[in-house]
């Protein structure tokens, strides 16, 4: 009895609390997908008792009381608070959480978290994007990442762009990165008929991109990676979302910021007046300004219409583009209709994820002749645009006394472009399709199959009447041309994912096969008087290479603390002989998260601080021919042809062809540190890297006879690569209203050729960089121990007032004679290191950003000035006239070429403004609307004497220049 009366007591006394414990169970979901979250943490707040989802994302919380408040978060998810009422069940879906959701980042065949990775990776998303009227990917990330230049080729309107990450590794060989979009490789080589073959991805499409930039990183990609490699995933439709509609429109105005410095009529008149031995009657009465004829004001808008929506287990979301844009040389045009789309389907209580993305686009182009722009800056400007009495359409050339054009003479430059017709059209489709399944009886594996195709015709026509000065024949010259390009992809894998606990290690297993195959046919027709009909077809050119590979990786992240990841693939490509065909690719790196040591784990200020390093073997298949280990004969085209009898026939021409031809090979190391302080206010990395490319492909000279042409690409060369990448993210400001985010990023960058011949001589070189003025002159070298962008020029000597002095060059060798010896490397086209500022703030509903780009210590080669810049350029002509000269000549009084003297070799050194937006969103019950303006290309500060100091390659010559453009944009979503 005393034993139950003392219970009884302890029973009364005891917390009521305590029977209220109580066991929760549920299911932890993503909002957006419907996803389960394996992983999910679930803790009551204050305490340590907690528990974790399953891989279906279940959980039961036991000892739960009244008024507890239980918190569940995950990493890349906004956490939530559930006060417990009494229920049995909680079901949970999380938001992303936009602040770190970048830290999930794509890497080759799977995913991983940014803070796994122990390779060069980053993941550039939309808010971190460049605004404004964009026509082509790439230009949205234009300085936002450290070791990657990009720089666009032209200012024509949807022109390509030259990608370098790294600054490239091969010589003769492709330098581009390979762009792998929602999984499907494309063809380095690129797409017939197009300005840029990623003008085929709408800009408003894409979700984000990540660069992979070291071997670690890129070597699952094997033999196509040596140049790094950037994966774009395009935007897919969300899970359990309403209908939702927006249009959004960028209308743009260009114009052209600067032309080239020429003689004006007077200044040209004056000049020719000067000059012993010309003939100032050949002189005009007009003052034309050639360049103002050939420019314009361009104008551009780009819609897009998008309709998505999410149900149960079917979400999708539909883009329909039409961009229309004008060139700012006349009679430029580039016109993109497109239909984007993306279907998912999840099935088998989401085992099974069904994913249909497609791309399809028409690509209209109407062509102009870029000529018009070299003939703009030498034309003589004391001539009329027009004549009455012309027979070539009413436009002024120089003619006879017959009236017949001088074939020699300069064309009139607006002539060039109106009396030319050239329009072309590319109907591409990117479509793929994607399983990815769950395998129900073993835990942790999945298998991804992709099977993809990126298939593309075009056709087109060039046309000039017999009225234009340009046809020497009785009838039109007029090319009808049309093509196909074909990009067929189907790989698969298995990915493995268990946690082990004994020994607390996350386990990453994947292993799979892919098989690529490209073809490409072209066909033309063209007229020719001189055969019977009036036209000449072309034989066929077809054009197939493929590529099959097996690769792995295995990763392991050891008690959240240190990281082991290696991958291995072999490559077999078709473009090299059955002895050389196959080639492997290994990588290893190891990462070391020294903020999850218990000495840093409570620091208050640290969040983030991991060590990576790295080794892989990379690869370059792209040496442009396909079949250049065996020999091969090409069919003559137009004037090459021989006569027996009455009749023509074409000839067969032996290629040359090296049967040991072997893989360009990159061997990469790279060390890097990640960091984040105060909560990632401050975050950033740094690498260092050191590079070798062995086997070296290069057009090289051969001894003659020794093969079947005097140059042969092979594999005999070097170069070595070192960098160092720096890249700073901060939120200045980070509150409810208000936002201000920072990103720096420069890079440090050295290249210099360790080997280019066979043989032993060290005086060994292969001019390179061909130059406007003289025949077959070159301005750069490729020589041992230098840079292959390095200028190979005479040392000018000057005056006491600074002046060049005409012909005076130093003597290096001293033998009192200026010869071919006395050229020496100097400086070179590449910098030594660019940068990028990025600013965005936010305020509410108003938002300012802008983009800064710097690059400093590369050299441009002024073609523009040494090759019209001395007297007898514009006055010693084969015929009788005249050509304009460029204004330096009023400096140098020059009478004579000095193509090759280092005085026109000048600091490419800039700072740009590239971007700069301004926008506010008015936000509605129904219907939200935002308006945006945005300048690009606002601000160039430079010493550099031409037109444009960012020219790829080191030489400016007849550059199309890049307009300043201002864009309105408006924006609806309801």
């Amino acid at each position: 009895m005393r034993t139950f009366i003392k219970s009884t007591l302890l029973m009364l006394l005891m917390p009521m609390s305590f029977f209220a414990q109580s066991t929760v169970s549920g299911i932890i979901t993503e909002r957006d997908t419907g996803m389960p979250i394996p992983g999910a943490n679930i803790v009551i707040r204050g305490t340590t008792t907690g528990t974790t989802t399953n891989f279906d994302g279940e959980y039961t919380l036991e000892g739960v009381n009244l008024d507890d408040v239980i918190v569940i978060s995950y990493v890349g998810f906004a956490p939530q608070e559930i006060p417990y009422t009494g229920q049995e069940t909680i079901n949970v879906q999380l938001a992303p959480d936009t602040a770190i959701l970048e830290e999930v980042v794509l890497i080759g065949y799977g995913s991983t978290r940014r803070q796994d990775a122990t390779g060069a990776v980053q993941q550039i998303s939309t808010e971190d994007f460049n605004q404004g009227s964009i026509v082509s990917p790439e230009q949205l990330i234009q300085g936002k990442s450290a070791g990657v230049r990009i720089t666009s080729s032209s200012g024509a309107p949807g022109g390509g762009t030259e990608i370098r990450i790294r600054g490239g590794s091969s010589l003769s060989a492709n330098n581009s990165p390979l762009i792998v979009v929602d999984g499907i490789p494309l063809d380095q080589r690129g797409v017939q008929g197009v300005r840029n073959q990623l003008n085929a991805i709408n800009p408003n499409e894409i979700q984000d991109f990540v660069v992979l930039k070291d071997a670690s990183a890129t070597a699952i990609y094997g033999s196509r990676a040596s140049n790094g490699v950037i994966l774009i995933t395009t935007k897919k439709g969300k899970k359990n979302s309403d209908l939702k509609f927006e249009y959004d429109i960028k209308a743009s105005v260009g114009e052209i910021i600067e032309t080239v410095d020429v003689l004006d009529a007077d200044q040209f008149r004056n000049l020719i007046e000067t000059t012993p031995g010309t003939d100032v009657s050949l002189l005009g009465d007009a003052n034309t300004d050639w360049q103002d004829e050939i420019y314009q004001t361009s104008v551009g808008a780009i819609h897009n219409f998008t309709v998505s929506q999410g149900l149960d287990n079917f979400y999708y979301r539909l883009n329909y583009n039409h961009t229309s844009q004008t060139g700012v040389l006349k009679t430029d045009l580039y016109q993109r209709n497109a239909l984007n789309t993306a279907f998912n389907y999840d099935l088998l209580d989401n085992d099974l994820k069904l994913t249909l993305t497609a791309k399809g686009s028409i690509d209209r182009n109407d062509f102009a002749d870029e000529g018009a722009i070299g003939a703009a800056v030498n034309f003589d400007p004391t001539k009329p645009v027009y004549d009455e009495n012309s027979r070539y359409g009413g436009y002024y050339e120089w003619t006879n006394a017959n009236g017949v054009a001088l074939q020699q003479a300069t064309r009139n430059p607006l002539a060039l472009l109106e009396q030319y017709n050239d329009e072309g059209e590319t109907k591409r489709l990117i479509t793929n399709f994607n399983i990815d399944y769950r395998i129900p009886f073993v835990e942790d594996l999945r298998f991804n199959l992709n099977a993809g195709i990126d298939y593309s015709e075009n056709d087109g026509f060039n046309l000039r009447p017999t009225s234009s000065a340009v046809v020497l024949q009785s009838i039109a010259d007029e090319e009808i041309y049309w093509g196909m390009n074909r990009n067929q992809l189907l790989d698969f894998y298995f990915n493995y994912k268990p946690y082990i606990e004994s020994i607390s290690t996350a386990v990453d297993l994947t292993a799979g096969h892919s098989y690529q195959e490209f073809f490409i046919s072209s066909q033309q027709r063209y007229t020719d008087a001189a055969v019977e009909g009036g036209w000449v077809l072309n034989p066929i050119t077809i054009d197939r290479n493929a590529l099959e590979s097996y690769f792995a990786r295995a990763s392991f992240d050891i008690d959240d603390k240190f990281l082991v990841s290696g991958s291995y693939r072999i490559d077999g490509s078709s473009r090299f002989s059955e002895d050389n065909r196959w080639s492997s690719f290994p990588a290893v790196s190891v990462g070391w998260k020294i903020n999850n040591e218990d000495f840093l784990k409570d620091s208050g200020f640290l969040t983030e601080l991991k060590l990576r390093a790295g080794y892989g073997v990379t690869g370059n298949q792209e040496i442009g021919s396909n079949y250049g280990y065996i020999g091969i004969y090409t069919p003559s085209e137009r004037g090459a042809s021989y006569q027996f009898g009455n009749r023509f026939y074409q000839t067969l021409r032996p290629e040359e062809y090296d049967k040991d031809l072997q893989w360009e090979e990159l061997q990469t190391y790279n060390v890097g540190i990640d960091f984040g302080f105060f909560s990632d206010r401050l975050t950033g990395s740094v690498d260092a890297y050191h590079r070798t490319t062995e086997n070296l492909l290069a057009e090289v000279p051969v001894p003659a006879g020794a093969n079947l042409s005097d140059r042969l690409i092979t594999n005999v060369g070097e170069t070595v690569s070192k960098g160092l990448e720096i890249g700073l993210n901060s939120d200045v400001l980070r509150t409810d209203k208000m936002t201000w985010s920072l990103n720096y990023n420069i890079t440090f960058q050295d290249l210099e050729i360790t080997k280019l011949s066979l043989g032993e001589d060290p005086n060994f070189f292969i001019p390179q960089g061909e130059i406007s003025g003289g025949v077959g002159n070159m301005i750069q070298i490729w020589k041992k121990d230098i840079d292959p962008t390095t200028f190979f020029v005479y040392r000018q000597v000057y005056d006491p007032n600074g002046n060049p002095i005409e012909g005076a060059y130093v003597d290096v060798n001293g033998d009192n004679t200026i010869t071919e010896i006395d050229r020496q490397p100097y400086k070179k086209g590449s910098p030594d290191f660019f940068m990028g500022l990025s600013s965005n703030f936010n305020y509410k509903d108003f938002d300012f950003s802008f983009t800064w780009r710097g690059s400093f210590g590369g050299y441009m080669y002024n073609n523009m000035q040494s090759a019209t810049g001395f007297r007898g350029a514009g006055t010693v002509t084969p015929q009788p006239y005249y050509s304009n000269f460029n204004a330096n000549v009023l400096a140098t009084d020059f009478d004579e070429s000095q193509f090759f003297s280092d005085y026109y070799v000048q600091s490419a050194d800039f700072v740009k403004l590239d971007n700069v937006s301004i926008g506010y969103l008015i936000a509605g019950e129904k219907v939200d609307f935002r308006a945006s303006l945005t300048a690009s290309n606002v601000l160039t500060i430079t010493d550099y004497d031409g037109l444009d100091p960012e020219i790829s390659g080191g030489i400016d010559n007849n550059f199309y220049p890049r307009p300043r453009t201002y864009t309105v944009g408006l924006n609806l979503t309801f």
